[in-house]
């Protein structure tokens, strides 16, 4: 059984910052536009190295998106950056319009997605940002694990031309991943093989799918663990072979069971490989106010439910 390494807790924001600060340096082209949330979103690097590069539009965010989609036209390639909620729900309309229909090149990075925004409460997390983007036609939906992968999107998403949607997060949380990564956008990552269940996570429940594959192994259970960081385009070849094998699998993430990444992988299987399935994700439901640890335990987006659902499914091969 393969093993990883936690190198040190680290915020998946702070990853973005970092990757925005490096395009800073090699890519002119690359411009930021910020919502008055320059410090939570670590953009304040970018903001001191290159001030002709970096526009504050306020708290204003669906002009944000309309400047962003205007800039592209003259070939620059704007980050917006924002936290998940106003990055989505409160600009659908302007996403939709300016950007997704015309296939504008803007990349709109978010954080604080999640429940794990904690305490600000059910008002600034959002549960359904990622079924509201993947709807979008053209869209590029990225759920990144922890701070080096972040780091690694966003300095990817540069070089891809057309909207992206780069989800992220608030809270120090296992930093796994190798630093020298290449990222490939809509490439799987196999990070354990196993025989009796597959275990695909997005996000911050790539790490408890892999503590939740050790808890599996002590029980005699052979758990296969494939991180989906891009949630579209789907890794659907990826998926359809793993379960081949496991002939059951798990779906993990911090968003709505309704619209997420376990709604799009059992489309996929319905289509080419009917295969039992269970979901860790939240159940319809909004958020409440906690620290990240309690709202993940009250939710059962952790390593301990993940093992549950997996016992769970694999009695119903």
């Amino acid at each position: 059984m393969k093993t990883y390494t936690n190198t040190g807790s680290k915020d998946t924001r702070s990853g973005f910052g970092d990757g925005l600060t490096e395009l800073g340096k090699t890519n002119d082209n690359v411009v930021a536009l910020c919502a008055d949330l320059i410090g939570s979103l670590k953009m304040d690097d970018f903001k001191k190295n290159h001030p002709e590069r970096f526009f504050q539009v306020g708290i204003a965010e669906a002009n944000m998106i309309g400047l962003a989609a205007g800039l592209t036209i003259g070939g620059k390639i704007p980050f917006t950056g924002t936290f998940a909620n106003f990055s989505t729900g409160r600009v659908y309309d302007q996403i939709r319009q300016s950007v997704a229909y015309s296939d504008k090149n803007v990349k709109i990075c978010a954080s604080h997605a999640g429940l794990t925004l904690g305490e600000d409460g059910a008002t600034h997390q959002i549960l359904e940002d990622i079924g509201l983007m993947k709807m979008l036609p053209g869209m590029t939906v990225i759920n990144p694990c922890d701070y080096n992968q972040t780091k690694a999107a966003t300095i990817a998403i540069a070089d891809h031309h057309g909207p992206v949607y780069l989800r992220f997060g608030r809270p120090k949380v296992a930093n796994f991943t190798p630093e020298d990564q290449t990222f490939e956008i809509g490439k799987a990552l196999h990070l354990q093989t196993g025989t009796d269940v597959t275990i695909v996570a997005t996000g911050h429940l790539v790490w408890e799918a892999l503590e939740a594959a050790k808890t599996l192994n002590d029980k005699g259970i052979s758990a296969e663990v494939i991180n989906i960081h891009t949630i579209k385009p789907l890794d659907a070849n990826a998926i359809i072979e793993s379960v081949k094998k496991t002939k059951c699998i798990v779906t993990a993430e911090e968003h709505n069971h309704l619209g997420g990444l376990g709604e799009s992988i059992a489309r996929v299987l319905s289509q080419h490989q009917p295969t039992p399935q269970e979901f860790i994700a939240t159940n319809d439901t909004f958020g409440e106010s906690g620290t990240p640890a309690q709202l993940m335990e009250k939710y059962g987006l952790n390593a301990e439910a993940i093992v549950k659902a997996a016992e769970k499914v694999i009695t119903r091969k």
